[in-house]
């Protein structure tokens, strides 16, 4: 999936990514073999249900999984050559924020509570090589907490003085505070109503593309991800299984658990009777063989559970993996 996206270049190339947890039980693969590349200055949206390995993918690449999780292969290639599953620590560290920031899902769990907010922004500014007098560095924080939404007066409270919203705010400022191209959002509104979860991603947006930054937005909620991404995909069981436009993925979708997550959804035109996903989530630590979802997919046939899918490009820019299309190609191969 390295061809360009409306004319845009790729930014990010993630290869054969692999991130697993060790077990008393066994080894578990939270990220199976995952490839995809995010271009400059695009919005994607990476959907799946909890457990499929949407925040452990953002956290590889943000290299903070922790033990007794660890990346065991892959690579995540900058445009300029700048591996950066291989950086090590010092390299780590200046990356964070100047290339990639993240937009954590707990605004309250990311702000210390006992600094003031434009204290901590100008903390992180100067660990990350900025200089300056303090009164410059203030009015920095300042104009970025105006770019938020925030006025001026929120740089001297503290975290527990600020409404859901506001911290999340206060965190979308201090992730762009060194200009990023690449900003992973996880899950940036899911502790929020429906009123302020709209004004949160409304101020992303306009962010991201007055940065001209690219973003990857993980969540479940099928909606917002229609309003807000330009590509989406979709992931299950630590596996990426389709990915396409927000126009091909909720008009025509490919895979049987995209059908299934779009038909969840209401609607005002249609009215039906919405059914939930048969089946459990999988185990991890005991996957089926074959295609991971065929367990729970109404389409699946005996061949499903001997084979694996790949991912395969079934129209122009849509991507799934299912031996369904795999069958058909063959069919008209022949």
């Amino acid at each position: 999936m390295s061809e360009s996206v409306n004319n845009r270049e790729p930014l990010l190339d993630i290869s054969g990514l692999e991130v697993h947890f060790e077990t008393r039980r066994g080894i578990a693969r939270a990220v199976n073999e995952v490839d995809l590349t995010l271009y400059k200055g695009e919005r994607f949206g990476l959907v799946g249900e909890s457990g499929s390995g949407k925040t452990t993918m953002i956290l590889a690449l943000l290299r903070m999984i922790k033990t007794p999780g660890f990346i065991a292969g892959g690579k995540a290639v900058f445009d300029d050559g700048t591996d950066l599953l291989a950086l090590n620590a010092e390299q780590v560290r200046q990356t964070r924020l100047k290339r990639v920031a993240m937009v954590p899902q707990g605004a309250m769990n990311s702000l210390n509570p006992v600094i003031r907010i434009g204290e901590q922004m100008m903390l992180t500014m100067r660990e990350h090589g900025e200089e300056g007098e303090r009164d410059e560095l203030m009015a920095r924080v300042v104009g970025l907490l105006e770019k938020v939404g925030l006025k001026p007066e929120a740089a001297s409270l503290y975290p527990h003085e600020l409404s859901g919203g506001m911290k999340q705010r206060a965190c979308i400022a201090q992730a762009i505070c060194l200009n990023p191209q690449l900003i992973l959002a996880d899950e940036p509104t899911s502790a929020l109503d429906v009123v302020v979860q709209r004004q949160i991603m409304q101020t992303l947006r306009q962010l991201q593309i007055g940065l001209d930054a690219t973003v990857l937005l993980v969540g479940h909620d099928m909606g917002l991800m229609a309003q807000f991404a330009e590509r989406v995909g979709i992931m299950y069981g630590g596996k990426l299984v389709e990915v396409g436009t927000v126009s091909d993925i909720f008009r025509n979708p490919q895979h049987p658990y995209t059908q299934l997550l779009i038909s969840s959804i209401p609607s005002f035109e249609t009215r039906g009777d919405f059914k939930g996903i048969p089946g459990v989530a999988l185990s991890l630590l005991d996957p089926p063989s074959g295609c991971l979802f065929h367990p729970r997919c109404p389409k699946a046939t005996d061949a499903c559970a001997q084979r694996e899918p790949t991912l395969k490009e079934v129209s122009p820019g849509q991507w799934a993996s299912c031996l369904l299309h795999e069958e058909e190609h063959d069919a008209t191969a022949s």
